[in-house]
């Protein structure tokens, strides 16, 4: 059974900056794409930002220039580097992976969410 473990959340004041953290955990053979979701009360969850397995990445229009997404396969990582935050960014960060595991099955995965709160 795969995991994606988020961490790195939390309360940030305005304009201050959060590393979120998804790690796989099991036998994986492939992690290819990663992107990071948030949703926030009320509204739609949404796409942050992705990065495939060659480390191609993809940003939403808002956090282009703040956020910065990378990954480390030897860890199994992915990373979301949060700058210049703002109250508006505040949602439940989510993980999203398409992984192969060892038994040649490859299918998407979510992790269970990390809370960002930014505020004064």
């Amino acid at each position: 059974q795969v995991q994606l473990v988020e961490s790195g959340g939390g309360l940030v004041q305005p304009g201050g900056s959060l590393r979120l953290s998804c790690a796989a955990s099991t036998r994986i053979f492939s992690i290819y794409t990663v992107g990071w979701y948030r949703q926030a009360p009320g509204k739609q969850r949404e796409l942050v930002a992705s990065i495939t397995s060659t480390s191609n990445t993809n940003y939403a229009d808002s956090m282009k220039g703040r956020f910065t997404i990378s990954r480390d396969n030897a860890k199994k990582s992915v990373y979301l580097q949060m700058d210049s935050l703002k109250p508006e960014d505040t949602a439940i960060y989510y993980c999203n992976a398409n992984i192969q595991t060892s038994d040649g099955v490859q299918r998407d995965y979510w992790g269970q969410g990390t809370q960002v709160t930014v505020s004064s």
